[in-house]
């Protein structure tokens, strides 16, 4: 699951819950910073605000009240849960690169996309239509195209894969 905490406590939080016996983890990026007398690399949290903690549903008031937990990322009004594989791949992404971006996936109209959860997993569509949460796409099948409004959050790019 996904912990939002306040500004600039993420390696705070991170090394309490860690205290505690929770598993968790902090992505920190290695940046150049520049001071007028020196270049030093500091290490800051990849996603601002964000630690990332393995727990089960009992856990979550316990971790809920560590000091400077706000409270849980939600996504589609459940606890946002991330995969471990994708804990993985960022720890490897960031062992390789330094000076890493995070940015939003940006889907635009027309885009190809491939559906990465749910019944329709692993299909390819394209966008028609872009709502606050939801995107059309259109998915064409047996010379029939389906049109379904799915969460963002089940969509990546089609070139990617």
């Amino acid at each position: 699951m996904a912990i939002y905490t306040r500004p600039r406590w993420e390696k705070k939080v991170n090394s309490i819950l860690q205290e505690k016996g929770f598993e968790s983890y902090c992505p920190l990026n290695k940046v150049r910073r520049k001071w007028s007398d020196r270049i030093k690399v500091v290490e800051e949290p990849l996603f601002k605000s964000y630690v990332f903690v393995k727990i089960s549903d009992k856990e979550r008031s316990a971790v809920r009240l560590i000091n400077g937990t706000l409270n849980f990322v939600y996504w589609d009004g459940k606890p946002a849960v991330i995969k471990d594989r994708e804990i993985v791949t960022i720890k490897r992404f960031l062992d390789e690169y330094e000076n890493v971006e995070a940015r939003p996936m940006e889907i635009k109209l027309h885009q190809r996309v491939r559906i990465t959860n749910g019944t329709l997993m692993d299909q390819e569509g394209k966008v028609i239509d872009i709502r606050h949460k939801k995107v059309k796409v259109a998915i064409d099948s047996l010379g029939y195209i389906l049109v379904a409004f799915i969460e963002r959050s089940k969509l990546s790019s089609a070139q990617s894969h």
